[in-house]
């Protein structure tokens, strides 16, 4: 079975399904918040222009997906990457949510929808931090994920690799 990279996932506080061009008005006013991306490595992608081509590659990925709560505003967004069915491995990232939902459960519950969906097709999934965005770091340690070395990211920077490995299920 081929690796749905776009699926619709329903939780109790967040919901995802697959971004769609006319998301990007509702989705820019999440982004729009400098404060989101001052420990991201592209710090101005609150900016439109900046914002239009990261929201123009997410579209290009095939594997984004846009994040509501449960009373179905858009809060952020995150994406699958880098299936590769030789290492049975998908790489989970490119998530921001909203500041009203950090630090809060939103998140576990996100990455615990797309981590449950990514272990019906693969035996490992991968994130990827910059080095300096210990925000990020925090939260892939807070649902579990451990530190695996490094690794560069999509854009050849290199990056913490966490890793989370699907559980062996008693027989």
């Amino acid at each position: 079975m081929p690796f749905d990279l776009q699926p619709t996932l329903c939780g109790d506080l967040v919901g995802a399904r697959p971004l769609r061009r006319t998301d990007f008005d509702s989705l820019y006013e999440v982004a729009s918040d400098p404060l989101i991306w001052a420990q991201h490595p592209v710090k101005n992608r609150y900016q439109r222009d900046v914002f239009t081509r990261f929201f123009d590659e997410s579209m290009a990925s095939g594997g984004a997906l846009v994040v509501t709560s449960a009373a179905g505003a858009m809060i952020g967004s995150s994406r699958f990457h880098g299936y590769d069915e030789g290492r049975s491995e998908i790489e989970i990232g490119w998530t921001f949510l909203a500041r009203a939902s950090w630090g809060g459960p939103a998140n576990g519950e996100l990455k615990s929808l797309m981590i449950d969906h990514a272990f019906r097709f693969v035996d490992r999934v991968v994130f990827l931090a910059a080095f300096d965005n210990r925000r990020s770091e925090r939260a892939l340690e807070k649902i579990g994920a451990m530190r695996a070395g490094t690794r560069p990211d999509a854009a050849g920077n290199e990056s913490t690799l966490f890793e989370l490995r699907r559980p062996i299920s008693a027989s």
